[in-house]
């Protein structure tokens, strides 16, 4: 998705892997039995063929008795035990289902319990130090989505109605009793008492919504297309730990389509060719693009199906529902010459990539790939309960297909597969249009509304037909490093979009197009969910600082309170994200923003970052050593001197107009040095490290040439983002710029050390600068294979107290 403004505003098995025959037709349990299962022991065979069999049934509550996932042992396929059904470290016994009944067999849970060892374990990674203080107790009795939290000193007792839920309990006890915060990213969990306090009273709390949803289409490709499971795991901990219970599954989702379409007339060669390279894959899935930043290996597609399928469990073990892919047309090139009666219809233009065709769902040829596609994606994933599909992304041609028709054949095909599923669908410039939602049962059907906190005078009810929606945020594009977010809009609506007379109002969607920034942005909007209210925007924000680094400081408060009253105030009307950096641009001397698609300027006054910086900076000692503290002084003093990049370049074109050669290399020379500092802060904390985004695209790859290829997806997504067409005609390039060390020295700096040098030359010369082709800059970076530090250096508040003595004092 790309930031545009909507035409009408307001208005992204391994069955068995790669050895099975590709016989049309052959279901997951042919190809077991041809990947070598038949050797199986007839029992374990009867498991197995089980396990990997479609249910007759509708599909269970995620997380419940969902079939799990498999994983590859040792070269062959085995279905994945059921999260949490292996010991994960000593827990109390209350923190799990009846235990062994005589016998040595497992008694049958009661109604309304499950298996609490996954959010035990999840528990032990958040708070290794302190979890044993805590009981996690699943509650039969709670209503849904529901925790308790009571105890004495040491002894905590949390209970709750999933998994999922009893973290959430935790995470509250730590917000408002123990006063830390555990943030995305950062905590100060170091500041814990040995002995953990107790609670005046006990604490029930239920969800005000039903849908609690995390992650955009586009989150892998701009969060990281080559993470590793530990850091999914990771981000499925902090979300639990926040109150969300529907979670995004993209790692993985092209195997389905490589695995079915080969039973569709397709090589496995083509196909791969046809699959772009991880980090633009989350524009695949969304019907935009095809092929860029491969081919891929079938190696790495069996490892990424492998992650998605421990993810998805991993998320079923905590009660929470993995949203997968949905299928609803997506087809290579040439796919209705390879398949008599197959329609297609030709998609036309996305940012300058030619779309993939889309397989009208009314013609007999979609229903059997449709199959095909959740057999091979059940055989992977699992089942669930929530599906993703956006038909017709921004843009996309209808061509003669009835698009209500269309729609109701697509539901049909999730509801053959999954019983009862539901069909999440983006709520984005028109979409969905009011033909789609005409053609399918609404019941069955969840809007995430991407613009809930951008424009003015919204009526999702008239809009959308009283269809549920959750009321989403998009306060990042790209992945931008920029602080702020509208809050008080979120809070200004939510609860009066929940509580009117005829609300649809049922979830919440935590949308940034690019997760791990604005920590301060995430507590607050899952907050919503959870906080009878109303909650109080500068109270929030004050207790926001006394916890984000374990106790009250009076530099913590007054600099929180400049953030709230700056970039964490913005308004609707627009936009719902704040201006990006000058550094970041592509060099001219009127450069107004360096994403085509953000704010072209300030949303706030910059003296609110500028003060914060100073007021951080004064922070007591003792509470400086929390990861918290250090991104925050990072992230503040990075923004404070991108601010200041606003107030620079127009001096700088001031002297080269006026032709003071003397005064130009002076301020350029102010403008490089600001460019050394900003590589310098942010090389101090690991969130801002092109390093480890590189280093992780080119472990995917076996060898040299796979990884210069995934290295390659890697820096274009962040650079030219695709090819010349798209990068110069779509408009694409630095959409996702965002100030890392390494990126910034090596791209960014360059880019401003040519130009000026080409400003410089042209007043010596008494000519016109010369021409650059920024494109070929860009590319001929993006296919560097320079490498760059993985780990932090340097002292961040060393650094951040140079950035405040150079930067002229906030207004």
């Amino acid at each position: 998705m790309t930031n545009t403004v909507p035409k009408s505003a307001p208005a992204p098995a391994p069955g068995p892997l790669g050895t099975a025959s590709r016989a049309r037709g052959a279901g997951p349990g042919a190809r077991m039995r041809a990947a070598g299962l038949v050797a199986l022991p007839a029992a374990l065979l009867t498991v197995v063929c089980a396990w990997a069999a479609p249910p007759a049934a509708p599909a269970p509550r995620a997380g419940s008795t969902a079939q799990g996932a498999g994983w590859r042992t040792e070269g062959a396929w085995s279905p994945a035990p059921r999260a949490g059904s292996p010991a994960q470290g000593a827990a109390r016994q209350a923190d799990a289902a009846p235990g062994p009944a005589a016998g040595g067999r497992a008694a049958a849970p009661r109604p309304g319990t499950f298996d609490a060892a996954p959010a035990r374990a999840a528990l032990e990674r958040l708070l290794p130090r302190h979890a044993r203080q805590f009981t996690l107790v699943p509650d039969a009795a709670a209503a849904a989505d529901t925790f308790t939290v009571s105890g004495t000193p040491g002894a905590i007792t949390v209970r709750g109605s999933t998994g999922a839920t009893l973290l959430t309990g935790v995470g509250w006890y730590l917000q408002h009793v123990a006063g830390v915060d555990v943030g995305w990213p950062g905590d100060s969990t170091g500041m814990l008492p040995a002995r953990l306090p107790g609670v005046p009273a006990p604490v029930t709390r239920s969800a005000l919504v039903p849908h609690r949803y995390a992650l955009n289409d586009t989150d892998d490709g701009y969060s990281g297309p080559y993470r590793t499971f530990e850091e999914h795991q990771r981000q499925i901990d902090l979300l639990a730990l926040h109150g969300i219970n529907e979670v995004f599954v993209q790692v993985g989702a092209e195997y389905p389509y490589y695995r079915a379409l080969q039973d569709f007339g397709y090589s496995a060669e083509e196909l791969r060719a046809w699959i772009p390279g991880p980090g633009h894959q989350s524009w695949w899935l969304l019907q935009n693009l095809s092929g860029f930043g491969g081919p891929v290996s079938e190696r790495l597609l069996r490892e990424r199906a492998e992650l998605g399928g421990r993810i998805a469990e991993q998320l079923r073990g905590l009660g929470m529902t993995p949203v997968l892919p949905g299928f609803f047309g997506t087809v290579p090139p040439g796919f209705a010459a390879r398949n008599p009666g197959a329609v297609t219809v030709p998609q036309g233009d996305w940012a300058g990539f030619a779309r993939p065709d889309w397989l009208d769902p009314a013609s007999p040829v979609f229903g059997k790939l449709a199959t095909a596609y959740y057999a091979e994606q059940r055989a992977v994933f699992g089942d669930s309960t929530m599906y993703r599909m956006s038909p017709l992304h921004e843009g996309g041609r209808t061509g003669s297909v009835d698009v209500g028709a269309a729609a109701g054949a697509i539901q049909a095909a999730l509801d053959a597969a999954h019983p009862g599923a539901l069909w999440a669908v983006l709520g984005w410039q028109d979409d969905p249009s009011a033909e789609l939602l005409a053609g399918v049962d609404t019941r069955r059907l969840l809007i995430l509304d991407g613009l809930s906190d951008r424009y003015n005078r919204l009526d999702r009810e008239a809009r959308w037909g009283g269809a549920p929606y959750a009321m989403g945020t998009i306060h990042n594009f790209g992945g931008h490093t920029t602080i702020g977010a509208n809050t008080s809009v979120w809070l200004e609506r939510f609860g009066p979009w929940r509580t009117k007379s005829n609300s649809a109002l049922a979830g919440i969607a935590y949308l940034p197009e690019g997760t791990g920034t604005n920590p301060a942005a995430f507590d607050l909007f899952t907050d919503l969910a959870w906080d009878p209210g109303p909650v109080d925007h500068r109270r929030w924000f004050a207790d926001f600082a006394a916890r984000r680094y374990g106790r009250p400081d009076p530099g913590a408060a007054a600099a929180w309170e400049e953030l709230r009253k700056g970039p964490y105030s913005t308004s609707s009307g627009l936009w719902s994200e704040s201006q990006d950096s000058l550094f970041t641009a592509r060099p001219s001397l009127t450069a107004a923003g360096a994403a085509y698609w953000s704010p072209k300027s300030m949303r706030y006054q910059a003296g609110s970052v500028r003060r914060a910086l100073d007021h951080l900076l004064k922070v007591d000692p003792a509470l400086r050593a929390s990861s918290a503290y250090r991104f925050d002084l990072v992230d503040t003093a990075r923004q404070a001197l991108a601010n200041h990049s606003r107030v620079l370049l127009p001096r700088i074109k001031a002297a080269y107009e006026a032709k003071d050669l003397t005064l130009l290399r002076q301020l350029t020379a102010e403008w490089a040095d600001a460019e050394r500092r900003l590589d310098a802060v942010t090389g101090s904390d690991p969130n801002f490290l092109l390093g480890r985004w590189l280093d992780r695209a080119r472990s995917s790859g076996t060898d040299r040439a796979e990884q210069d290829r995934y290295e390659y997806d890697a820096r274009s997504i962040v650079s030219v983002w695709g090819p010349r067409g798209t990068s110069e005609g779509g408009f694409l390039h630095d959409y996702a710029n965002r100030e890392w060390s390494g990126l910034i020295s090596e791209l960014y700096a360059h880019r401003w050390r040519l130009y000026f040098d080409s400003l410089e030359e042209a007043l010596v010369r008494r000519t016109a600068p010369r021409e650059i082709d920024w494109h070929a800059v860009e590319e001929e970076w993006a296919r560097l294979t320079t490498r760059h530090p993985v780990r932090p250096s340097g002292d961040p508040y060393e650094l951040a107290a140079g950035i405040a003595a150079v930067l002229p004092p906030g207004p």
